[in-house]
């Protein structure tokens, strides 16, 4: 008699599933919160579709996941096969995820269609945070719930695949510190083979302190003031630089200038990658006053603070109302809290950000939010944009070559760091500036043609790309309407923003499958 095959051990078979099975658990599971949410604040008809939808979508995972069970991918000796399914599977997410999440979505408000549920599912899972429901009002706090979740899921998902998948690759801003994409050679990954058990490594990791800081940020902001589930949306959407909050919020209300300095600690998670466990790079023993992220953020935070608190202060100069100290200092945290939050592409915008208008009589340019979304926040972490990394190898190779100008036999010193980020640091950051260039030229021009001025598609087109939603109601002279753009805009967009999130080096290493199977 043939000898049956052995059944692989359970464990070995669930690390086997695909990752989209497992992420459409995950999103079956987390479609109960709403369903939950509105049978006890009797929003009824809000929440019957997400329970309906958990239901459906937890009989369809179950399908699937027994159809490839015991199916998983090869893995070589080091993993690569592993490591570009997985990198298959990252891009595939955010296409086959937000339409299962739109469903409920669109059945809970019968007067919506289903592409601008889409179009929202997708802003929220890639923690851009840009929304077509803008009117105050217009969503239950169910949906507004199931916003903010997906986003704070998305933030989570991002994090996790940067430091299990894209790190390995050396995509993600990690070919700023190694020169080169494609399989890493650290020691690190040498001893994890199987991409699959570094992912539920890592995720197990974060998941504490992800879901920590953000109890702990919502138990201080309800302390603060804040009403308890605007204070959960709020940390939420500070965790995930995703600026997600309901009924046209663009920061702390009740908690006032206290809300706003909790968040503004728990916004330096998207400068950093060092809060986390698990996310640490080669320069582990760096210390946090010598970190390139850290140092650069601050130095461009100050900057735009002082340059937005002095230009208020003349205008009000022209009004006789310069001595005014109080609100001298509430233009200056204005401009820093809103720095910083579109520093990390957040997109929070602070109370004293018009109160600094009203004392000056001057708007504040939406360049300068645009400069800072573009510049983004730490790598390896859920912001968004070229990164803080990328920019300081930038910096430090143009500084290099005013040296040389100067002084052309002069050796340049700065640490082993330093010098590595001036020579292939620098060349692998200036090609995805480069990249990022191209791909904010091609978003804006097939949005033009989709129908929007120039002006609108590309802060439309940066908002996507840099993941940071707000700028479409701040950088503007007037606040874009996305609800009245055209399918094809809505489309294109939506495409900005997944390319933004997966990285334009990354989509590239999908299409081209020689790199990481070196």
């Amino acid at each position: 008699m043939p000898r049956a095959p052995l059944a692989l051990p359970a464990r070995d078979a669930l690390l086997g599933l695909p990752l989209l099975v497992w992420l459409m658990a995950v999103t079956a599971a987390a479609m109960l919160l709403p369903a939950l949410h509105g049978f006890l604040s009797a929003e009824h008809d809000a929440g019957r579709p997400f329970l309906y939808g958990a239901l459906l979508l937890a009989v369809l995972t179950g399908m699937i996941g027994l159809a490839t069970w015991q199916q998983g991918a090869a893995v070589d000796a080091r993993g690569a096969e592993a490591r570009g399914s997985h990198l298959r599977a990252l891009v595939a997410a955010y296409v086959v995820l937000p339409p299962l999440m739109a469903w409920p979505f669109a059945e809970a408000l019968p007067d919506t269609r289903f592409v601008n549920a889409w179009f929202e599912m997708l802003s929220s899972f890639t923690t851009t945070g840009a929304t077509l429901y803008d009117v105050p009002g217009r969503l239950p706090e169910s949906l507004h719930l199931w916003r903010g979740l997906v986003a704070w899921l998305g933030g989570f998902f991002i994090l996790v695949m940067a430091v299990s998948v894209l790190m390995p690759l050396n995509l993600g801003g990690m070919e700023v510190l190694n020169g080169r994409t494609g399989p890493a050679r650290a020691r690190q990954i040498d001893r994890v083979a199987d991409p699959s058990e570094r992912m539920v490594r890592f995720a197990a990791e974060l998941s504490a302190p992800y879901a920590g800081f953000t109890a702990l940020l919502w138990l201080a902001l309800v302390m603060a003031g804040e009403s308890g589930f605007h204070g959960l949306c709020l940390a939420m959407a500070t965790i995930s630089t995703s600026g997600i909050l309901p009924d046209g919020m663009t920061g702390p209300a009740a908690s006032g200038m206290v809300g706003e300095a909790l968040v503004a600690v728990l916004l330096c998670l998207g400068l950093t990658r060092r809060a986390y466990p698990g996310a640490l790079f080669d320069d582990g023993d760096l210390p946090l006053t010598r970190d390139p992220e850290i140092r650069l953020a601050a130095a461009v935070i100050l900057a735009v603070t002082v340059i937005l608190l002095f230009r208020h202060w003349g205008g009000a100069a022209s009004f006789a109302d310069a001595g005014d100290l109080g609100a001298m200092l509430a233009a200056g945290w204005g401009a820093a809290f809103t720095a910083l939050s579109f520093l990390s592409t957040t997109g929070f915008a602070s109370a004293e950000w018009e109160t600094a208008r009203l004392w000056s009589g001057m708007e504040t340019h939406g360049l300068i939010l645009l400069g800072l979304a573009i510049m983004g926040g730490g790598v390896a972490t859920t912001a968004g944009g070229v990164k803080l990394l990328r920019v300081y190898a930038l910096v430090l190779q143009g500084q290099g070559e005013l040296q040389r100008l100067v002084h052309p036999r002069v050796v340049t010193g700065g640490g082993t760091l330093a010098r590595h980020l001036r020579g292939e640091g620098a060349r692998m950051a200036w090609v995805f500036f480069m990249l990022f260039a191209i791909s904010i030229a091609v978003v804006t021009a097939g949005l033009t043609l989709a129908g929007l001025d120039f002006n609108t598609a590309l802060i439309a087109g940066l908002a996507g790309l840099t993941t940071t939603g707000p700028l479409i109601g701040l950088a503007a002279e007037a606040p874009i309407r996305l609800m009245d753009m055209g399918l094809a805009a809505k489309a294109i967009l939506g495409g900005a923003m997944v390319l933004g999130r997966i990285e334009a080096l990354a989509l590239l290493a999908v299409l081209a499958p020689q790199n990481w199977r070196r």
